[in-house]
């Protein structure tokens, strides 16, 4: 399948990235910058690095937005660079040069024209604020209805992770996210509802870091920065786990089976004090405005078990070369 992915290149995104260039059923057809956990420049610099990191610098990175729909400037969140340090990655340096260069096309331009091209054969997967997409659905928004949109983001039945009503990427420009998902787009909403129930463990990690080899070394630093971060705020229970907000999303819009769906027409709080919450209006339901499927059970060990099985099987294919 073909899918564009739009990342804020912190701790979690890397790992969606990994998972997508690793999964040989998955053509990755570029990558576009945001902000959010980290600046719109840092995460493209993350991003160039990492695919020279493993080896596919030829996946063009395009510039996305820099700042949110309501503001002219963008600083990062505490919170941010409490999980994912203050270059995204955990303050663990990415142990390899970007041989790539951003692309002299926009993020929105490439966006429109891959649309244009591929229709919904193309699977857009924004993992981090919605700005980007809102600005293409404000451009072209006679695209909408062949725009395929499966997003993680958002809190339909639990409270936020930003503050008790907001979901951090919703958080990060609502007012975008109020335009992309009132737009009435092909849209699955992977939010904190199944993310929080989809985790890998600390077992995991250690095996991949067991192959030796620099890439996988960095990954499993990488990871362990998350998981000793998250400690803290999560139960008990959950304790040495990493939870996989954006590697469900690739999940999904890889095999949509993962996830059971409810269709209900979605829109943004955008007046305080619920700015940033998820809302449906009961007359847009009446009126059987075009719904958003949104995700509220998770298949987690097979997702997981797709997910372990494909990155040690990439990460190996490392070992394997030196």
């Amino acid at each position: 399948m073909k899918m564009i992915l739009d990342l804020d290149t912190g701790i979690d995104d890397t790992f969606a990235l990994m998972y997508a260039i690793a999964n040989p059923d998955i053509q990755l057809l570029g990558v576009t910058g945001s902000f959010g956990n980290v600046t719109r420049d840092q995460g493209i610099h993350n991003d160039l690095a990492l695919l020279s990191m493993v080896g596919h610098q030829e996946i063009p990175v395009f510039k996305g937005e820099c700042h949110p729909l309501f503001s002219d400037n963008f600083t990062v969140s505490e919170g941010c660079e409490i999980f994912h340090g203050k270059n995204g990655t955990g303050d663990v340096e990415i142990p390899a040069k970007s041989i790539g260069s951003v692309q002299p096309q926009s993020a929105i331009d490439f966006i429109i024209q891959s649309v244009k091209t591929y229709g919904k054969d193309v699977t857009l997967v924004p993992t981090g604020s919605l700005t980007t997409m809102a600005r293409v659905i404000q451009q072209a928004p006679e695209l909408i209805s062949k725009m395929h949109i499966v997003m993680m983001g958002g809190a339909a039945i639990q409270a936020g992770n930003n503050d008790k009503f907001a979901e951090c990427n919703i958080a990060q420009d609502p007012d975008a996210a109020d335009v992309v998902l009132s737009s009435g787009a092909d849209i699955t909403m992977v939010g904190l509802d199944v993310t929080m129930q989809t985790y890998t463990t600390q077992a995991f990690i250690n095996k991949v870091r067991a192959l030796g080899n620099t890439q996988a070394t960095f990954f499993a630093d990488m990871c362990d920065f998350y998981i000793k971060a998250s400690n803290p705020y999560v139960p008990a229970c959950a304790q040495d786990t990493f939870v996989l907000h954006d590697p469900l999303a690739v999940g999904v819009a890889f095999n949509p089976q993962y996830v059971r769906c409810v269709d209900v027409p979605l829109r943004v709080d955008t007046e305080e004090p619920g700015r940033g919450r998820i809302i449906s209006d009961p007359l847009e339901v009446m009126a059987k405005k075009t719904p958003v499927h949104v995700a509220l059970e998770v298949q987690n060990e097979t997702f997981v078990s797709h997910l372990e099985e494909t990155l040690y099987s990439f990460f190996t294919s490392f070992s394997e070369k030196e």
